[in-house]
């Protein structure tokens, strides 16, 4: 599979370079496939890097040795995204690439993890030259929910995305891919997204299996369908979706104002077992949301950009997911959750979440020409979920360096996350720790 693919990335940039013999200079790996470039290919590369600090939670191990803070560098993310309208009605798009590498990461003890497709999907365009009603299906992110459940990674206005808004991500999903069958498009200000999903199994997500109890996990028996759904109304300008992901920022080049609202609903997902029967329940998620990415100095080039969600998450009773990302810590002592190692923390469950973020585009050129300008931001996860005894609250504080846009850019970032101790069926908050990341991302 991976020569094919290199194959493919190397007749590609072939035809690229001949393309650029002819005119001398490219913006970017694409092909034009007829005069006017309506129909096309294109190929991108993104690559983002970590270097980070983490204040372990307590009870945190690193090989069997007790860590209390870690410095670790890794690549957050790596891809080559490949798609473009190769006719009138029919669009193409894959992408290819591995997440959240350290120096942990193996499999079955081999640190040479193979890279593998995101996503592998085809569109048809029901009438030529309008958004109306595109149907598609394959391998892909395309989802309900939320933005954040589908986000644009090479746009992203905070450092990460919103991981909990990927609701289900390696549980019943690739890296929150989907088997799917799906209708999207625009009416008027109205654009909207149906979704049929054929989900994986929790048995092959290559984590161990959690053991039957009274608190939710995702069921290993039976297989049912899932149904998603996602409604968007723009105010002002519409949002382009020439692929299904959604844009983190425009950095000003647009003017956006969006009411959101979206659902994912599945009979039997989850079990549950009191004493001897097992009960299923289903799962269902909404969420209701604002944002706002728009210019406030067109001359000057400062803009704006702004989200506040609400989510409202039943999984069954008691349901509640740790998660780290890219954890550099192996395991957890003492009287600390599974899972807790590191810098995870509870970031799933059955309750609601809040979710705020706000950032400043600074005007263009702050450093001089061609030394880009600062974009500060501020993000807010606040859960309440029932098996904590408070509410859970995440900060995250930084600054993204704009050098070039998003195709190049260093992002500074603080957050602040709570730490639970066991007691008996309830995870009581005890305290805080704190991680700082440099990221680098480089995108073409």
């Amino acid at each position: 599979m991976n020569k094919i693919l290199a194959s493919m990335i190397f007749l590609c940039l072939c035809s690229f370079a001949q393309a650029q013999e002819k005119s001398k200079e490219i913006n970017e790996l694409k092909l034009n496939l007829n005069d006017d470039g309506s129909h096309y290919f294109k190929v991108t590369f993104l690559n983002q890097i970590w270097f980070r600090y983490n204040q372990s939670n307590p009870g945190t191990r690193v090989m069997s040795e007790p860590a209390n803070e870690t410095f670790d560098i890794g690549l957050r993310r790596t891809r080559i995204q490949m798609y473009g309208q190769v006719s009138d009605r029919v669009f193409v798009y894959f992408q290819f690439g591995q997440n959240n590498f350290n120096y942990l990461s193996q499999n079955a003890g081999n640190r040479k993890l193979q890279a593998f497709f995101h996503d592998a999907l085809g569109e048809y365009r029901v009438t030529k030259g309008s958004e109306k009603l595109i149907l598609g299906g394959g391998l892909t992110g395309t989802n309900g929910l939320s933005r954040f459940t589908q986000p644009g990674i090479t746009s992203i206005m905070t450092m990460d995305v919103p991981i909990f808004a990927q609701a289900t991500v390696d549980q019943t999903d690739e890296f929150t891919r989907k088997l799917s069958m799906y209708a999207r498009g625009q009416l008027g200000k109205l654009d909207y997204r149906l979704i049929l999903s054929d989900p994986f199994p929790i048995t092959t997500n290559g984590a161990p299996l959690p053991p039957l109890s009274s608190n939710a996990t995702f069921s290993q028996h039976g297989h049912q369908k899932q149904y998603q759904g996602l409604f968007i109304y723009n105010f002002f300008d519409s949002e382009p979706h020439t692929t299904p992901y959604m844009a983190g920022t425009y950095l000003g080049k647009k003017k956006v104002l969006n009411l959101e609202a979206g659902f994912i609903t599945q009979s039997k997902a989850t079990w549950t077992q009191e004493t001897i029967d097992t009960t299923y329940h289903s799962m269902n998620l909404w969420s209701a949301a604002v944002f706002y990415d728009a210019p406030v100095n067109s001359e000057k080039g400062t803009a704006l950009n702004a989200y506040v969600g609400y989510y409202q998450y039943d999984f069954g009773p008691g349901y509640l997911r740790y998660n780290g990302i890219m954890n550099p810590a192996s395991s957890v002592t003492g009287p600390y959750p599974g899972g807790s190692q590191g810098n995870a923390f509870p970031m799933f469950g059955t309750g609601k979440v809040w979710y705020t973020q706000v950032g400043y585009l600074m005007k263009k050129d702050l450093f001089g020409e061609g030394h880009g300008t600062l974009m500060p931001y501020a993000s807010l996860q606040s859960g309440s979920y029932d098996r904590l005894d408070k509410q859970m609250n995440v900060y995250d504080v930084g600054v993204n360096w704009l050098i070039n846009g998003h195709t190049s850019k260093i992002t500074l970032d603080y957050q602040s996350r709570p730490y639970y101790e066991q007691q008996s069926a309830e995870l009581i908050r005890s305290g805080r720790r704190n991680q700082v990341v440099v990221q680098y991302q480089i995108f073409f």
